[in-house]
Parts: structure tokens; sequence; C-alpha cells
């Protein structure tokens, strides 16, 4: 029975699994980046709020 399928069968399952396996490594990376992208914005985020309290200090302390 497993020799009666056509070679080219095997190909196309084969290029199936390998297309689902490409598909999910970048998907992960995608998250890996998206994830590196929103903590660098929370750092900047953060950077803006410490400024803005130093600011509001010195502002007080004249």
């Amino acid at each position: 029975m497993l020799f009666n399928i056509p070679w080219w069968v095997y190909l196309v399952i084969v290029f199936i699994i390998f297309s689902g396996y490409m598909s999910f490594r970048a998907m992960r990376a995608e998250k890996i980046l998206e994830q590196q992208y929103i903590e660098r914005e929370g750092q900047v985020y953060m950077e803006r709020i410490r400024q803005e309290k130093m600011r509001k200090e010195h502002v007080r302390s004249d």
C-alpha cells in the first residue's frame, strides 16, 4: 500500500511540513522582534517620565 503512492505525493507532503516549520519559525522571530520593540519603547517612555520628574523637582527647588 505504501509503495502504490506516486513519489511526488511524498514530495508534496514533505514540502507542506517544511512550509509549516518555516511559518512557525517566522512567527516566532516576529514575536521576538515585537517584544524587543515594545521593551525599547517602554524604556524611552520611562526615560521621559524620569526627565519630567527631575524637571518638576528642579522647578520646585528654585
